[in-house]
């Protein structure tokens, strides 16, 4: 048995099955990096688009005129703006409907506006369960290497006359490197979704507050020109 304790040849002298789990381990880890880095970057720009749209919507605007510059710039049409979008577009739609309430205007906005907003979310969380996936199973399967790799260690020590710690340490600390890889792809990628899952709710918690406020907004639009249809 090769006694050189470097990594390299730790794990060139592996079995071949902790060779494949070691294999699985890497490329889970490389997949679920490249996850946190494109999540990181998607997070970050839906908040500061939503810190951007409500800055623009709460300064006074005309509402009209924000809905036809989100509506030309497809670019826009995520996050609290599509949800305003998407809103406003039914509100239109609905009010020109003669036989409807105030009440029905606005529930069909706000109707359309949370179907904008499951799919907003969904977007949000899209890949978060890999993560997960990869931080609860990640340590098993590298526990999983490391118990075949020490039975295996101590299964050949049954051809020669007497144990020692030299013939018995590469085996060991080869099937061990498995569990390092294993906590190596696991732990970012709790800590990643932990965080990440956490983001998405406030945000999801932002789109519900919006979207309260802007039925409020439209809810006196719509009685407004109710009373002035009413009077004509």
């Amino acid at each position: 048995m090769n006694t050189d304790l470097s990594l390299l040849t730790l794990i060139m002298d592996a079995s071949i099955v902790v060779k494949l789990v070691m294999l699985i381990l890497l490329a889970a880890s490389i997949a679920s990096w490249a996850v946190i880095i494109e999540k990181r970057k998607l997070l970050k720009h839906a908040t500061e688009a939503a810190d951007d749209f409500e800055e623009a919507f709460w300064s006074g605007g005309d509402l009209s005129t924000m809905y036809l510059e989100i509506t030309n710039d497809d670019s826009n049409q995520l996050g609290m703006a599509g949800i305003f979008e998407s809103g406003f577009r039914e509100f239109g739609r609905l009010q020109q409907e003669t036989v409807i309430s105030s009440e029905q205007i606005v529930e069909g906005s706000r109707r359309s506006m949370r179907v904008s907003q499951l799919r907003e979310v969904d977007r949000l969380e899209h890949h978060l369960a890999f993560l997960a996936t990869v931080g609860s199973t990640s340590p098993y399967i590298g526990l999983f290497g490391t118990v075949w790799g020490i039975m295996n260690s101590f299964q050949s020590l049954g051809n020669v006359q007497s144990a020692t710690l030299a013939l018995v340490a590469p085996g060991i600390a080869e099937a061990l490197i498995a569990t390092a890889m294993g906590l190596f792809a696991a732990i970012p990628a709790v800590i990643a979704f932990n965080r990440y899952a956490d983001e998405v709710g406030r945000l999801e918690v932002r789109y519900d507050t919006f979207m309260e406020e802007f039925s409020a907004i439209l809810q006196r639009q719509a009685t407004r020109s109710n009373k002035k249809d009413s009077e004509s």
